[in-house]
């Protein structure tokens, strides 16, 4: 795949027809029979319009009775060829479609993979899947379509016009003159085309986004009585989409319309010059129809390669789109790998702001974690800490100041060495449509059954799973739908704990859970902790008590630093939050 994605990517995207050339290459021997099966039709069609004349010889002249009884014959072999290679040419050029479509909707998604943060800060997930899903759905249909009409329908064009002029040359050269207006037609309509096919994908794009929103904010939806007020958004999102797919059907009717007109003409003058010639004995009435037979079976597919480029600009519409993706810049990574790491974490006059964002999140951050120490980073909210946190698992690199993890510098490590070496607990806990076996699995593919139950013990999740139908094989849902939030976070924690990771963060790894199964839980993490860098995230300021150290941020700074014992006693913000804390519980 890598291989593949390579093809199509780079320099292959700055040109349309070398982007479709580098997605078709790879299926240089069906296209390549499908073109076989195109000449075989183009000649086909050719021979039917140069047998006319003979045939009309034969019967109207010399009255060939062996003839007329070869001719049925003739006629179903024709035929019946005809179907086959049409059959074939279509079988081919869809299957050539479907495969391109199956690499790309990979290679797209191998891309995503690899994309940075700052992407998915800036683009819907809606938009992202529009992508991945429609604009890929037309390149399946069309391209195929499209290289079909063109192969089959500009053969058969060259060898009908061939017949024509061989019958007669003078009146195939003035049934010819309608063509410049055909091409002229077609490029205006084409142009119309790719305008309004790109407004229809960028149309499309938005009632997925409403889509998905909808489906991942169901329970919100119901909560406050929104059904209506979002039914009517959607309802003019698709109306939007329904009146601009119209437009694209005009312009394909004003296309055809067009041709018909300017076909109609010209078969008109064909018509009038024609029996000019047979009326002043120029030209036999059996050499005309045969010319008028090639002639009228090359108008159709005149008409057809007219579409060919309104079509063409829709593959290119949906190719820009899907263009934007694979021209983006992967993850910056480094080069580093390490088998294992200390945990020796130093921040130095770090800071940071998100892409379009006026104020700095972190503001000259300066911290030193040794190796097996436990510290917790409190605040209110906005305060930077969940940031602080990102930037140590590399996802985003447009910080200033550095960050060191046992000397190296982040910006030198390998991401994915990086991240093999710490253990996430989040507050917004992802699960996964799956088993449950293969959501812990996640934090380590390669461990054993037993190790997947023996940290759903440590996360006191061993219980509950077991009483569930199907037990460690049971399937919970989209992010995990079927399970409380409280086993949602206990899993989400084994998941943690299988990986064995040098460092662990702790993002508010309790918050889901009740009174007891927090400290059991807090207990079991005490050990899990012992040894290993771990940082905490904590609004709960009583599962933080026995840290080494806790630091205090605000907007963006340290503000205290020191143990729970003495930062309660000071005056400033750890107090504040205890406190307030503290009353709360007194309620």
């Amino acid at each position: 795949m890598n291989q593949i994605f390579r093809q199509i990517s780079g320099k292959d995207w700055k040109n349309d027809v070398y982007a479709i050339w580098s997605l078709t290459r790879g299926h240089a021997g069906r296209l390549a029979i499908a073109i076989i099966c195109s000449l075989m039709l183009s000649s086909i069609n050719g021979a039917i319009a140069w047998l006319v004349k003979d045939v009309l010889d034969n019967l109207a002249g010399e009255k060939n009775r062996v003839f007329l009884m070869l001719l049925p014959f003739g006629v179903f072999l024709l035929f019946s060829l005809r179907g086959f290679f049409s059959f074939a040419n279509s079988f081919l050029m869809g299957s050539i479609g479907a495969k391109i479509v199956r690499t790309l909707r990979q290679a797209m998604y191998e891309k995503l993979l690899r994309l940075p943060m700052s992407f998915y800060s800036k683009k819907s997930s809606g938009s992202i899947i529009s992508r991945l899903i429609n604009d890929t759905a037309i390149l399946e249909t069309q391209i195929p379509f499209t290289a079909k009409n063109f192969f089959v329908q500009s053969t058969t064009v060259v060898i009908l016009a061939f017949v024509a002029l061989y019958r007669k040359w003078d009146l195939a050269i003035l049934s010819f003159t309608i063509i410049p207006l055909i091409v002229i037609v077609s490029d205006r309509f084409g142009r119309r085309m790719k305008k309004t096919s790109s407004k229809t994908r960028r149309l499309i794009s938005k009632v997925t986004e409403i889509i998905h929103e909808t489906l991942a904010g169901m329970r919100i939806i119901k909560s406050f009585t929104m059904e209506e007020p979002l039914s009517k958004r959607n309802e003019s999102a698709v109306s939007e989409h329904y009146r601009n797919v119209m437009r694209e059907v005009r312009i394909n009717e004003f296309t055809s319309s067009f041709m018909e007109v300017i076909a109609g003409s010209g078969i008109a003058v064909l018509l009038w010059y024609g029996f000019y010639l047979i009326v002043h004995n120029r030209m036999s009435m059996s050499e005309f129809l045969s010319f008028v037979v090639a002639v009228m079976m090359m108008y159709d597919p005149l008409k057809r390669l007219s579409r060919v480029n309104n079509n063409f600009q829709t593959i290119r519409s949906a190719l820009n789109r899907i263009r934007d993706i694979f021209m983006l810049s992967d993850e910056k990574s480094g080069s580093v790998k390490k088998d294992t790491i200390k945990g020796d974490i130093i921040y130095d006059n770090v800071s940071f702001r998100y892409p379009g964002s006026p104020d700095d999140v972190l503001r000259n951050v300066s911290i030193r974690i040794s190796p097996g120490e436990t510290v917790a980073i409190v605040g209110f909210s906005g305060a930077g800490k969940s940031t602080l946190i990102d930037l140590l698992n590399g996802f985003w690199d447009n910080f200033s100041g550095n960050i060191y993890i046992d000397k190296i510098s982040l910006r030198d490590f390998n991401l994915s060495s990086l991240r093999s070496h710490i253990g996430v607990v989040p507050q917004d806990i992802i699960l996964f449509d799956d088993t449950v076996k293969n959501n812990i699995l996640f934090g380590r593919p390669d461990a054993s059954g037993q190790e997947v139950m023996q940290a759903a013990k440590t996360a006191y999740a061993h219980d509950f799973i077991t009483s569930m139908p199907d037990g460690y094989d049971t399937f919970i849902g989209e992010r995990g739908v079927k399970l409380s939030g409280g086993q949602k976070q206990r899993i989400s924690l084994a998941r943690a704990i299988i990986r064995n990771p040098e460092i662990l963060i702790l993002d508010e790894a309790t918050s889901s859970l009740d009174t007891e199964s927090e400290m059991k839980i807090q207990k079991a993490m005490e050990g899990i902790m012992r040894g290993r860098t771990t940082i905490i995230i904590a609004h709960r300021l009583s599962t933080i008590q026995k840290a080494d150290r806790i630091i205090v941020l605000e907007k963006g700074r340290i503000i205290q630093s020191g143990h729970h014992k003495e930062l309660s006693k000071q005056e400033g913000t750890y107090k504040e939050l205890y406190n307030l804390q503290f009353n709360v519980t007194e309620r």
